[in-house]
């Protein structure tokens, strides 16, 4: 489990955390959508509820799983702390009991016209926190000349 970190993990579990999927389909077009169900598994790996059988999300998932192509997930906290995981989809389980476990809880949350249409389960490759005062720390070490020449001005006056 490490590509997930402790704080990156907590972000997961929170409920008021915002998280959002991008997966692009064999025409190269991403799609972006926003998944409350993404949570971390006991591996280190993402997991999440699909609803709806012939979403774009999960033909884009389809496609990211058979060729091996990456997805994005971006976790946006209440506190604005932020980070990117880039994973690959590995594993879209579409029956068996950790399936319907999930089927049964996803009908008593949403209601008898809910479906479920997979968990699917994305091995993550790298994690970048893109929360802005740490993206800043890190450009302005890098990049230490860089800048706005009024903002120059002003430190000299």
């Amino acid at each position: 489990m490490a590509v997930l970190h402790k704080r990156l993990l907590a972000l997961l579990e929170d409920p008021r955390t915002r998280k959002v999927l991008s997966a692009a389909g064999s025409d190269g077009v991403p799609h972006t959508v926003f998944k409350d169900s993404i949570r971390a598994d006991s591996e280190g790996n993402i997991r999440f509820y699909e609803l709806i059988e012939t979403s774009s999300t999960n033909k884009n998932l389809v496609y990211s799983l058979w060729f091996k192509k990456p997805v994005s997930i971006a976790v946006l906290g209440v506190d604005d702390t932020s980070f990117d995981i880039t994973g690959i989809p590995y594993r879209s389980i579409i029956c068996g009991g950790e399936f319907e476990e999930a089927y049964i809880s996803i009908r008593k949350s949403l209601g008898g016209d809910a479906d479920l249409s997979a968990i699917w389960v994305i091995k993550p490759e790298s994690v970048r926190e893109n929360t802005f005062q740490v993206r800043l720390r890190e450009a302005a070490g890098k990049y230490p000349l860089i800048g706005h020449l009024d903002r120059y001005l002003n430190e000299q006056a």
